[in-house]
């Protein structure tokens, strides 16, 4: 029942993007967080980001970022794996962990009645997890389970094949999730180093929306972040994009082929990259009217969809795409897509597409703030990306500023049709 009134309470919580007000939060210790206060409803999202993720591992420790962020939930202080669940669940809160290249998630949701004990609750995870070992060789099982169920998954191929031919040996180059040889090989003392070389006070973003005030926030970061390490492990450096402009096809046996495609992209901190937002809407968004959807699925059938994707590593930036299709029409779709791209590179978007995009992106962008947790998330990933916090008030401004002559200039920086790289799993004819 009161798991119910919780989802409802979640339901409610929905300011619109133009009220919201940020507030820049320092604790007592000196820990910095955004806080948008909604007292309306008496629930809070907490979102907390460790930069730094799976990318500091060393290459024969791969997967083990992933392995202690899935065991932190499995018991913490005097409680096991179920005795932590049913403090959970007996609180309504929400508590999850996540791994990412560049950072470590904590998102945490509870209702305010409930605040002090689920604070606690989620500090014993974060800095008294137990590790035991029967959690370890379980969580460690399910990881080894998804890995080889990656190794006959042709969409994990392409990704896995993609990025290992573009940034080699740095670790973006290989799945975060370990391979076979070195999530077997862990132990719980490489566990335990990845916690203290990860959860650390020094890469800290933290962001909280809903019923709490400035100075409750305040003292509960000191409460839960205090007694974290100071500091952790080296970040890595800047990734060298190696991969050459071509072809690669990884036979698979497949009715139809999986298909990735991609080069260098922009960084968000580059003036122009409002341009490149829209272009890449232009050309591979997610609207039926998008170049790719209109010359790939609806004037040939060539797929059933296709995008493209403007990526930010913390170390790299790319501008990817991907499609699916039968393995006779994967040639053919290639040759239309290797047009579109030179086409936009050369004659940039028209007048009427950059209105129509324009109005998307700015009409669709306060849909986003639709509850507490969304809040906290967009908050905490505008600190990661060094947004400046009145940027939910700005950032359409940008986009209106942004004129033919910026998109047809940026579009000829962005797509190259020259660099162009494909993966492609399956069994295509013609290639």
């Amino acid at each position: 029942m009161i798991r119910a009134v919780f989802a409802a309470f979640l339901a409610l919580a929905l300011p619109a993007a133009a009220e919201i007000k940020i507030q820049e939060v320092t604790s007592p210790g000196g820990i910095k967080a955004w806080l948008v206060e909604d007292h309306n409803i008496p629930f809070t999202a907490l979102e907390i980001q460790f930069r730094g993720g799976t990318s500091i591992e060393a290459p024969d420790k791969r997967g083990v970022v992933n392995l202690m962020t899935a065991t932190l939930e499995e018991g913490a202080g005097d409680m096991d794996s179920r005795g932590f669940a049913e403090a959970r669940d007996a609180l309504a809160a929400d508590i999850t962990f996540d791994a990412g290249a560049d950072s470590v998630s904590v998102t945490a949701q509870f209702l305010t009645e409930n605040r002090d004990q689920a604070v606690t609750l989620l500090r014993e995870a974060l800095v008294n997890p137990r590790f035991d070992q029967d959690a370890v060789d379980r969580v460690r099982g399910q990881v080894l389970s998804i890995l080889r169920s990656d190794a006959k998954d042709p969409e994990a191929i392409a990704s896995q094949t993609f990025n290992r031919l573009t940034f080699g040996d740095h670790p973006y180059g290989s799945t975060g999730d370990g391979t076979i040889e070195t999530v077997t090989a862990l132990t719980r003392d490489d566990v335990v180093a990845a916690h203290k070389a990860v959860l650390a006070r020094d890469r800290i973003y933290v962001a909280a929306s809903g019923d709490i005030t400035a100075e409750e926030l305040g003292a509960l970061l000191d409460r839960l972040l205090g007694d974290l390490p100071a500091t952790g492990a080296p970040l890595p450096g800047r990734a060298a994009l190696l991969q050459p402009a071509g072809l690669t096809v990884e036979q698979f046996p497949s009715p139809q082929s999986v298909v990735i495609f991609g080069h260098a992209g922009i960084s968000r901190e580059d003036p122009d990259f409002f341009a490149a937002f829209i272009l890449n809407e232009v050309m591979g968004g997610g609207r039926f009217t998008a170049r790719l959807m209109t010359e790939v699925r609806e004037k040939r059938g060539l797929t059933y969809g296709v995008g493209t994707y403007l990526i930010g590593y913390d170390n790299a930036d790319l501008l990817l795409g991907q499609f699916s299709a039968s393995n006779d029409k994967v040639a053919e779709a290639i040759k239309v897509l290797r047009a579109e791209w030179a086409r936009i590179a050369s004659e940039g978007v028209t007048p009427e597409e950059l209105a129509a995009t324009k109005t998307y992106l700015t009409g669709s962008y306060p849909l986003r703030f639709d509850g507490n947790g969304p809040i906290a998330g967009i908050l905490v990933g505008m600190q990661m990306e060094g947004m400046p916090i009145d940027y939910i008030t700005t950032r359409n401004a940008k986009i209106e500023a942004v004129t033919m002559e910026d998109v047809k200039r940026v579009a000829a920086r962005l797509f190259q049709p020259e660099a162009l790289k494909f993966v492609v799993v399956g069994e295509p004819a013609g290639l």
